[in-house]
């Protein structure tokens, strides 16, 4: 096969957290187009404009990469990168409808010769068993013989700007060496040559797998310490940090755990283990135990809503700081924060939400909630909630938070910190301060 690099021509199909900045990316080496079928993310993105955060607005309008939401305009391409969403349904299983959705676009413009690689988090055997047969269907063509597959899992971690597309060693597999040997050209011109060349494709299927999935089970370790801990009345972010004097112990903090990875992956390992007849006694043991953090949490605010209240089944006025599923980013997908709100909502209190960075509208139709605008100059809560550690709380400080709370001569108004954010900072006497 042809390995002149002038002679391909680059199609990014899915424009969000993974695929927009790597069309970027690739642009400033090859002929890069990026295709999206949702046409208001096609036209923010051709005014140079990425909702996501993810590219500062400059790259974007200088970038020779062109967006469209046509397929008429990709079907000269001869290389197609596949970073759609692969979520769960809501039986916890694998949802490949939007991967076999874009597969199926791809097969009918297909030609011989071309190569289709998938970044998209999967089970080993989607790509070669699932996608592989669509794409022959299709197009009519042999997988492995008139075109050719390859899987590149992505790593992007959406806000961290140190760990970008360009600067992290990628996996690369492909169906044989002579595709492999191009992606490598391909990926590395853009990353400096860090690839990782996988024995095959469901190897790295695998590895992509498996990355969340450890740091899922991890997450879960800690945070069922955190319950222990609790329980004889010691706060696991002190136990941590103790323990973190130890040159070898792994640093995993205590929380919510959601996004669309971490939260996501281990349901494709799981896919995987049932397939196979095989009985897993780990790898969902620690979702389950994360899945339930929101709730847990919630129980604990209640708890001491009511000690502060000295009545039980007290109801109180509630302000969450926070609804993204990490800091300082507008990412709402799978965020264990809306578990949280809707125990909290269970046990009786009115909650109120603010968060600086996810998008009201955004909210509003995926969990049918309304976020404050602002943060009121006199809230009168009787307890908040820090969620999520966004800077924007950080500058406040627990003085402007406080100032927030309501005060009455027989009950404490309440600060749980979910992330031990003002642990080490001066309370005021009339605050009920806690943290996990």
């Amino acid at each position: 096969m042809n390995l002149d690099l002038e002679n391909y021509d680059i199609t990014v199909v899915g424009l969000g957290y993974v695929g927009m900045p790597l069309a970027i990316a690739l642009a400033k080496y090859f002929p890069v187009k990026g295709f999206d079928i949702n046409h208001k993310r096609v036209s923010e993105l051709s005014k140079g404009w990425d909702s996501n955060r993810e590219v500062p607005q400059a790259q974007i309008r200088t970038s020779s990469c062109n967006f469209t939401d046509n397929i008429d305009d990709i079907k000269g391409s001869n290389i197609y990168i596949v970073t759609v969403p692969t979520p769960i349904d809501e039986n916890n299983k694998p949802d490949l409808g939007a991967l076999s959705a874009a597969t199926k676009m791809i097969a009918d413009i297909l030609k011989k010769g071309d190569i289709i690689v998938y970044e998209s988090t999967v089970y080993p055997g989607v790509t070669e068993e699932i996608c592989g047969d669509i794409l022959e269907r299709g197009s009519g063509f042999k997988s492995g013989v008139d075109f050719f597959l390859g899987y590149s899992p992505e790593r992007i971690n959406p806000g961290d700007t140190e760990h970008t597309v360009e600067n992290i060693t990628k996996i690369i597999a492909a169906q044989n060496d002579d595709v492999a040997d191009l992606l490598t050209k391909i990926y590395g011109s853009m990353n400096g040559g860090r690839i990782f060349k996988a024995k095959d494709i469901k190897t790295a299927e695998a590895a992509k797998a498996i990355e969340n999935a450890q740091r899922d089970i991890n997450i879960a370790f800690v945070n069922e310490i955190t319950m222990l801990l609790n329980k004889v009345g010691v706060s696991a972010y002190d136990v941590l940090e103790a323990a973190g004097t130890k040159w070898n112990f792994l640093s995993f903090s205590p929380g919510l755990v959601g996004g669309h990875c971490i939260g996501v992956d281990p349901y494709y390992l799981a896919e995987t283990a049932t397939k196979v007849g095989h009985k897993s006694e780990l790898i969902l043991a620690g979702r389950k135990l994360n899945d339930n953090m929101g709730e847990y949490i919630a129980g604990r605010v209640d708890r001491y809503i009511n000690r502060a209240k000295k009545v039980s089944n007290a109801k109180a006025k509630i302000l969450v700081l926070g609804f993204t599923f990490k800091e300082n980013i507008n990412d709402i997908r799978n965020t264990k924060v809306i578990d949280l709100v809707n125990s909290l909502k269970e046990f009786g209190h009115e909650v109120d939400i603010h968060d600086p960075h996810a998008v009201v509208d955004d909210v509003k139709e995926f969990y049918g909630l309304d976020l404050l605008s602002s943060i009121p100059s006199k809230g009168g809560y009787d307890c908040i909630v820090l969620a999520v550690a966004h800077q924007t709380y950080k500058d406040m400080g627990v003085g402007n938070i406080a100032q927030l709370l309501a005060y009455d001569d027989n009950s404490k108004a309440i600060i749980y910190d979910i992330k031990a954010l003002w642990r080490k900072e001066k309370m005021p006497d009339n605050v009920l301060y806690k943290y996990l």
